[in-house]
């Protein structure tokens, strides 16, 4: 397929800037047949049905990105992606002309960054004075997406993440579940659903552009995933009960259609990395339902999307979410995609 076929024009005033009140967004219920349905995030207590198995990603986004000086007093800006050891991570690094190996810039007063290598993807490869970590709250911004046009505020520290987030390494929020509430999530459970949790650490795949013109030359970044014992076993117990496994964002989806390919169908206790690239024509052996944001145009997401409730009529459901004055991406409204 083209990359192209995944287009679409949104003015840019339908871009969210801020996000809404948690629970209060807007949410699109696309079922496998009949109209479209429209709803908030609050009511999802009564849309999806009891037994259900509601699977979240856990992942909590570190401040990754990082400000300072080059060895000439030029700024500099950094945006950590992996830990490779002790004291090194693979990063992006702005200016590149300033970015050659051997450069150090400094951060802040006790911190220095010397560049290592740079990969043929534009990755860097840099080697901190110490480890970085312990830095990151006082030094670190929060990475919001580029296409949220104002500065980083105090509030965004909190607000982009999930209630629930605990397992610090991603570089972008898995947004689906930052419109939740504990409230909420008490709800959905009182209503008899079941909640199990994963661990993807969103990485920079997220806002990686499809230049191919073809679909399948692209190639995803891999991000690293883990399935604790107990959400084997919870998925395991629902698949054979005829239970529905309703996935919260695209990262849970990649996460646990992964994990069934390796797994030869069956989704097994354990960590790795996925770098599966979901299109349309893939055989979903996992999930059922689907909550997620509105995506960027010929993204991957987008694709996934399409892939999971048919191209022609998520496209058509961006058009009336335009229409209606939905609120599109990271801070944006949100779609339950329903197969059964």
């Amino acid at each position: 397929m083209l990359t192209s076929d995944f287009d679409f024009d949104l003015p840019p005033a339908s871009i969210a800037q801020e996000p809404a009140p948690r629970g209060e967004s807007r949410l699109l219920v696309l079922d496998r047949t009949g109209p479209e349905r429209h709803a908030r995030v609050r009511d999802l207590p009564r849309l999806l049905r009891p037994g259900d198995l509601l699977v979240l990603n856990d992942t909590r986004v570190i401040p990754a990105r990082l400000y300072g000086r080059s060895a000439g007093g030029g700024k500099m800006e950094i945006l950590l992606i992996e830990p490779v050891g002790e004291r090194e991570w693979d990063a992006l690094v702005k200016p590149g002309r300033r970015a050659r190996p051997g450069a150090r810039f400094e951060i802040g007063e006790e911190l220095t960054a010397e560049v290592v290598d740079k990969r043929e993807d534009g990755r860097y490869r840099l080697r901190f004075s110490e480890p970085v970590e312990p830095h990151l709250e006082r030094l670190g911004h929060i990475p919001l997406p580029p296409y949220i046009h104002r500065p980083e505020a105090p509030e965004d520290r909190e607000r982009y993440q999930t209630v629930y987030a605990s397992r610090p390494g991603a570089v972008a929020a898995p947004t689906a579940g930052v419109h939740f509430t504990g409230e909420l999530l008490r709800e959905i459970e009182g209503a008899g659903i079941e909640i199990a949790r994963v661990t993807l650490h969103v990485g920079i795949g997220t806002f990686k552009p499809v230049s191919a013109e073809r679909i399948e030359e692209h190639r995803m970044e891999r991000e690293r995933y883990e399935i604790g014992e107990e959400t084997a076993g919870a998925i395991r117990h629902a698949r054979e009960a005829g239970r529905r496994i309703v996935a919260v964002g695209t990262t849970v989806v990649r996460t646990l259609e992964g994990a069934a390919l390796a797994g030869g169908g069956e989704v097994r206790t354990g960590s790795g990395s996925t770098d599966l690239f979901i299109t349309p024509g893939f055989r979903f052996q996992v999930v059922d339902a689907l909550l997620t944001n509105f995506h960027l145009p010929r993204s991957t997401l987008l694709m996934l999307v399409s892939a999971f409730a048919g191209r022609e009529r998520v496209l058509a459901a961006y058009e009336e979410a335009a229409r209606e004055g939905y609120r599109f991406y990271s801070y944006g409204d949100a779609m339950l995609l329903q197969r059964r």
